[in-house]
């Protein structure tokens, strides 16, 4: 199962994608069928590399802060977004693996599998950048050399994480780990649980 590989193909291909205009605003152009698993995991690292920029105007000392709030709630914004494609995918597998019953010592993974892919989305905007700095033309011969140790890491970490996510999948494709997958119910987004949110309604 080359699945993960797969999904960082298509990972880096949208974070490609994004720098050809490298805009925050640019809508995805996502090449895939609507509905497919490939559409999501485009537009779930499209989401990721947005964000990504977004965090770095956040931090520009000279911005404005009116501008600097509405930046804040538009990351906010982001995130939940983020989180329900993740859940996405998530409910993608659970579907996909519905029919196997698991054996009898079956062990559950600390992350689903979506949530790891999760991370392998943020692994390629990393790689890309930390690529980027290596290459960077202005850049002195020791701010080249660090980068290049820490791109050799993140290397590793793909190589790692690409194989761990595959194996996962095996054994829940096989019945040797089942998935149980608990949704984020993050309070601070919804106005019944969030106390500012919903004191401001009775005010």
């Amino acid at each position: 199962m080359n699945f993960a590989k797969k999904s960082f193909d298509i990972f880096e291909e949208a974070t490609k994608a994004y720098h050809v205009t490298d805009n925050v605003d640019t809508p995805c152009p996502n090449p895939y069928p609507e509905g497919s698993v490939e559409h999501t995991l485009f537009e779930k690292n499209w989401i990721d590399v947005v964000q990504w920029h977004l965090e770095d105007i956040i931090r520009d000392p000279q911005i404005d802060p009116v501008a600097a709030l509405e930046l804040k709630r538009r990351i906010d914004r982001s995130n939940q977004v983020r989180t329900d494609m993740v859940e996405q995918l998530d409910t993608y597998f659970l579907d996909k693996y519905a029919g196997v019953e698991p054996l009898s010592e079956a062990k559950i993974n600390t992350e689903s599998p979506a949530w790891a892919l999760d991370r392998l989305s943020i692994l390629a905007v990393k790689i890309y950048h930390m690529l980027a700095e290596v290459n960077r033309p202005d850049a002195s011969a020791e701010h080249v050399a660090r980068c290049q140790a820490k791109l050799n890491v993140l290397l590793e970490q793909r190589a790692d994480l690409i194989a761990a996510i595959d194996d996962l999948l095996a054994d829940i494709e096989t019945g040797h780990k089942y998935m149980k997958v608990y949704r984020q119910m993050k309070m601070y987004n919804d106005p019944s649980t969030n106390p500012v949110l919903y004191g401001a309604q009775k005010r």
